[in-house]
């Protein structure tokens, strides 16, 4: 996959001004990435804010042009997850994947990815937003309303974000390839290692709905699967403690 990397000063949010550029045109290839020095109003599951001081984290998103079914389109999100948890542990950080779209550091939040599909007669694809804690302070991330934490934070030093970006491509395009060729079965091993173990104690949250039980694998199209006393149960959506 070839990158175009476009830098903006300032934004609201780029995944949406990716889908406007989307809906601008007749066509967009695969690879473009808009990327925000300073993001304003970056959003997260369930229209959570995202927030970030300017030039201190890392906040981009990427286009894939793919004629994926849009019930592939969650295990897409994974696929990015995989690169930042490469990329922070060749950094020292023992991160790990959190389903269905979180990398932890220490069981505390770096980074939150989330996707949508865009269509138009004429072509369509998909959206991913990342956004990476790069060099949030640790007040910053206390003030946060649940456990944060940030590059800065685990390695005490501070990062250059663009460098960041530069050094995620590779593993970007890598495990989205592995994703293309081959949908959430072809990076389920992986990606179950790295959110296991089988057998995890799990608490699953939707909205006033909550599931107890342990992690019993990943189905076809990565929805979780918990094992509960009631026997086996398909988990689509939800935050997991």
């Amino acid at each position: 996959m070839d990158f175009n990397i476009e830098w903006h000063d300032r934004l609201g949010s780029t995944n949406a001004r990716m889908r406007e550029r989307f809906y601008a045109t007749d066509a967009m290839a695969s690879g473009l990435v808009i990327a925000a020095r300073d993001q304003t109003d970056g959003r997260g599951r369930q229209d959570r804010k995202w927030l970030s001081s300017p030039n201190t984290n890392l906040c981009f998103s990427l286009f894939l042009e793919t004629d994926a079914e849009l019930i592939k389109v969650p295990s897409l999100t994974m696929a990015p997850a995989l690169s930042v948890t490469e990329l922070l542990n060749s950094k020292g950080m023992r991160a790990a994947t959190k389903w269905p779209n979180d990398v932890l550091v220490t069981e505390k939040k770096i980074c939150g990815i989330l996707s949508e599909r865009v269509e138009q007669a004429s072509h369509r694809g998909i959206i991913v937003g990342v956004g990476l804690n790069v060099n949030m302070s640790s007040e910053e991330a206390d003030s946060i309303d649940r456990p944060a934490t940030s590059m800065m934070i685990e390695n005490g030093r501070a990062y250059d974000p663009g460098q960041v970006l530069e050094d995620l491509l590779p593993q970007l395009e890598y495990w989205i390839g592995e994703w293309a060729a081959g949908g959430f079965p072809a990076i389920r091993r992986v990606w179950t290692e790295n959110t296991g173990p089988i057998g995890k104690k799990l608490i699953v949250h939707d909205g006033d709905i909550r599931k107890t039980g342990t992690l019993a694998g990943f189905g076809e199209h990565g929805e979780l699967l918990l094992e509960t006393d009631n026997g086996h149960e398909i988990i689509w959506s939800g935050d997991v403690s």
